[in-house]
């Protein structure tokens, strides 16, 4: 028999709203080891009817938290529902982790230093500290999205991506071209992406575009795949490309690591 407690803590059906709640079934279905799912795989998951899963699934597209995999007639997540996890982030210390080894990579040289993790075909940053862009004219703070494809942020992390996950990104990519150096074709990319692999970093040089010169580098969990990337800013005007790359490679590395491994302990 049920206690006097259990019985207090125990929710009562009629103070519920049971179709948010199938919504929310709808989104634990999708799992880091199935991200993308078909309508009828979702339906099952949930344990909706195909009916009720549809208008849920296409709900969930119209507010933007779930997309549909480009191509395919599968489902993903997209990262709004990070935007409801911030305060969660915070509390469990994922910021705390990233933003010591962020602060400890803007000084004399770099002005910014960034966390992006990929969503599509798109980089997102979720942490960032910086000191004088915003005088430069680049506005790119938590929130902001990059092409993956023309990106040093977005080629550190995509270098280390398994060919499965590479190629939906190569094939969502558009390739204009969009500044110097960026890789105009798919070719050109798994050509840029090879170097990175080699290097361990990847570097964008907008010097002649906005004076910046961007290095980024890979946050790999135990198996080495890529969770995220880092990245650091600085103005072309302080240094060479061979000078910035030789003072900030090795520091950008280690935090990299650090980060890769803190994240990895904190599960």
């Amino acid at each position: 028999m049920p206690s006097d407690a259990a019985e207090a803590e125990a929710p009562n059906a009629k103070n519920l709203v049971h179709s948010l709640a199938k919504g929310f079934r709808v989104l634990e279905a999708f799992t880091a080891a199935e991200p993308e799912l078909l309508q009828s795989e979702v339906a099952r998951r949930a344990g909706l009817d195909q009916g009720t899963a549809f208008r849920m699934i296409n709900t969930l597209v119209s507010l933007g938290y779930v997309a549909k995999v480009p191509g395919t007639r599968r489902y993903c997540l997209t990262l709004k529902p990070l935007e409801l996890g911030f305060n969660a982030i915070a509390r469990t210390g994922l910021r705390d982790l990233a933003g010591p080894l962020l602060r400890s990579l803007v000084g004399e040289v770099n002005e910014a230093a960034s966390l992006g993790v990929l969503d599509g075909a798109d980089i997102v940053y979720v942490e960032r500290v910086q000191a004088g862009l915003v005088r430069m004219g680049v506005d790119i703070r938590v929130g902001s999205r990059i092409a993956a494809s023309s990106s040093a942020i977005g080629h550190a992390l995509l270098a280390f991506l398994p060919e499965v996950q590479l190629l939906p990104v190569i094939r969502a990519s558009g390739f204009e071209g969009a500044g110097p150096n960026v890789p105009a074709s798919e070719a050109e990319l798994r050509e840029r992406l090879a170097a990175v692999r080699k290097e361990g970093v990847a570097l964008s040089d907008w010097a002649a575009v906005n004076g910046l010169r961007v290095l980024a580098a890979p946050v790999l969990d135990r198996r080495g795949f890529p969770v995220a990337a880092l990245s650091v800013a600085a103005p072309a005007m302080r240094a060479t490309v061979e000078d910035f790359v030789a003072a900030v490679r090795q520091p950008l590395l280690g935090r990299a690591r650090e980060l890769g491994l803190a994240l990895a302990a904190a599960g």
